[in-house]
């Protein structure tokens, strides 16, 4: 039951966070970083931080890749 709540909260962490950024690329991309720094956080708690980060990197990108600038918009991302 831990495993399923602390899954749902990073779930809704990445998509709220999903991405910055105008094209898509970016967003992809700030959205993988977000993901894996808080998949990281998540798998770190459970023993698999590696494990976290792979799958929080990969629903952040997902995330960041689906939604557009309208839909979520953190600003302009740092390396631009």
């Amino acid at each position: 039951m831990k495993r399923i709540a602390l899954a749902a909260c990073l779930s809704i962490t990445v998509l709220a966070l999903g991405a910055c950024g105008n094209s898509t690329g970016d967003r992809a991309l700030s959205g993988a970083g977000i993901g894996a720094g808080v998949g990281a956080l998540g798998g770190f708690m459970l023993g698999a931080p590696l494990e976290g980060a792979l799958i929080g990197g990969a629903v952040g990108a997902g995330a960041g890749a689906l939604t557009s600038r309208h839909q979520v918009n953190l600003g302009r991302p740092v390396w631009r």
